[in-house]
């Protein structure tokens, strides 16, 4: 396996790079040369994706939070080189969705178990969303939860140190003067209207990397999911709130759920929108499913009901 290794320094709690010099020494035990490169700056990390696919390099992997993975995934999508993540974020939503083991500060040995699980991953093409043409892997939102992710982003390490504290802290403060507001959503082609105080689009079963909100997404059915939780204030956002715990939410007239292969969303007052946890200007938008753009490296902890297709291996370049 040739591969480049985008590791991004500002990721996660603390700075891992004596930790990934010494998997760089483990991966060429295993017989993969990977060349370690670390980003100074926001786009960095897609440029290096960009510039490893043209090298026709088999693999770029991650390390660093879901921001990073996004950046990459952007320098990859159509391209035949397959990305695998070392989760050293703070969120690492994509990695848990997958089970990779978390790098953490009490159990630094997991960047180990998840470099194990890149070693016997198998390749798999699986879909991307877009919006206005941005790609994610994981979900992209309007309304409330971009709202959060707008006045958080960038955090310091500090502040990552804390870990998702002071993300539900923000997320109390705003929602308690958050408004919905009066939208339109055209989906496939079906409008739904009304005030709105959050619309998520998932690409993944997982959101906010603890609860399972789309439990029938796949990632290679060339569909993405969406929700629409209507509503006007606070008081809703606590009722939407207990009825995703409590798994009652599709029965919920107020929430409106459906699988489609594109979207858009327009707004009487223009909403933020954050993809895969960084945010991204604001409403209107539109966003669509590419269908099995992204190659990725599949570890052996995915869950299997991620995909439509049986499980098989899909041979790498030598």
């Amino acid at each position: 396996m040739d591969a480049r290794l985008v590791y991004n320094p500002t990721a996660g709690p603390r700075d891992v790079t004596a930790d990934l010099e010494r998997l760089c020494g483990f991966f060429a035990r295993e017989g993969w040369s990977v060349e370690l490169n670390k980003t100074t700056g926001p786009g960095d990390a897609a440029r290096m994706a960009r510039d490893a696919a043209l090298e026709r390099r088999d693999a770029v992997i991650v390390a660093g939070g879901d921001g990073t993975v996004n950046e990459v995934v952007n320098g990859l999508v159509r391209s035949e080189t397959a990305l695998g993540v070392l989760p050293v974020g703070t969120g690492n939503l994509w990695a848990k969705q997958l089970h990779v083991p978390t790098h953490t500060l009490a159990n630094p040995s997991r960047l180990r178990d998840a470099a194990r699980g890149l070693v016997g991953a198998e390749v798999r093409a699986i879909d991307v969303g877009q919006v206005n043409g941005h790609a994610f892997l994981c979900w992209a939102s309007a309304g409330l939860d971009a709202q959060v992710t707008t006045e958080m982003e960038p955090r310091d390490r500090t502040t990552k140190r804390l870990g998702a504290l002071p993300y539900l802290v923000a997320a109390v403060i705003v929602a308690q003067d958050f408004q919905g507001v009066p939208t339109t959503i055209a989906l496939d082609g079906d409008s739904v209207g009304g005030r709105t105080l959050l619309v998520v689009v998932n690409n993944i079963q997982q959101y906010g990397g603890f609860v399972e909100v789309a439990p029938r997404a796949k990632l290679d059915d060339g569909l993405l999911d969406v929700f629409v939780f209507k509503g006007l204030g606070f008081g809703y956002v606590v009722r939407h709130l207990f009825r995703v715990l409590s798994q009652r939410y599709l029965d919920d007239p107020e929430i409106v759920h459906k699988q489609v292969r594109r979207l858009e969303i327009k707004a009487d007052e223009a909403l933020p929108v954050q993809v895969d946890g960084d945010p991204l200007g604001s409403t209107p938008v539109e966003i669509r499913v590419v269908p099995r753009a992204l190659r990725i490296l599949a570890p052996p902890t995915m869950p299997s009901d991620l995909l439509t297709v049986s499980p098989r291996s899909v041979s790498l370049r030598t």
